[in-house]
């Protein structure tokens, strides 16, 4: 029997230090830890995978939360079946002393351990579909403010009429006028649409 811990944030601005605390305090040696470090969009695992490929019958998997093993509540059921039905392996959930699949393996305690699991898993999706919605709103209303969002527009070239008539007149080259703009092929061109209505505005 192995005994492992996984530790999952959501970037790589986060920290993990919380999890990595709970685990030590398990007694869970440093090597046998696995970190994944993913935004929320990639939910692309390596560590995991690569615990998951190492774990046999009858070893024990820490996690902090039960949102560690997945984003919403499909994941995290099948993430659980597969560990503790397929690989057949325990699993304690340190935030939550009810689910540790070392207890109460009679009838009882799995109904009730199963319970647990899917209101938990619920819970968890519906808090990251609140957060989001929150996130949304607040950008919303931002914008609204008129906070911009995204890198500042850069500026255009004092020059940058002169470089499109150079341009147009076929006296400069396209990529040598774009590498004066200090612009990729795509913002010249949406610069260009834009500094022309701008001009025929006037």
């Amino acid at each position: 029997m192995n005994i492992y811990g996984y530790v999952r944030v959501s970037s790589t601005d986060q920290n993990e230090d919380r999890q990595l605390i709970s685990m030590t305090e398990n007694n869970i040696p440093r090597k046998s830890i696995y970190i994944d470090k993913q935004s929320g969009k990639d939910f692309e695992r390596p560590q995991y995978r690569r615990l998951v490929r190492k774990l046999k019958r009858g070893d024990i998997l820490y996690i902090l939360s039960i949102d560690r093993l997945g984003r919403n509540y499909e994941e995290i059921q099948r993430q659980w079946r597969i560990l503790t039905k397929e690989i057949g392996i325990d699993i304690c959930v340190i935030d939550m002393p009810l689910l540790d699949t070392r207890n109460g393996k009679d009838l009882m305690g799995t109904f009730i351990a199963d319970l647990v699991l899917q209101i938990l898993s619920f819970v968890a999706q519906s808090e990251r579909e609140n957060i989001k919605k929150r996130q949304a709103q607040g950008i919303a209303a931002a914008k609204e403010r008129g906070v911009k969002f995204g890198r500042p527009e850069k500026e255009l070239p004092d020059n940058f009429a002169g470089l499109i008539r150079q341009w147009e007149r076929k006296q400069l080259p396209f990529a040598e006028m774009v590498k004066q703009c200090g612009m990729s092929e795509a913002t010249f061109y949406r610069r260009l649409r834009e500094f022309r209505l701008l001009n025929n505005s006037k």
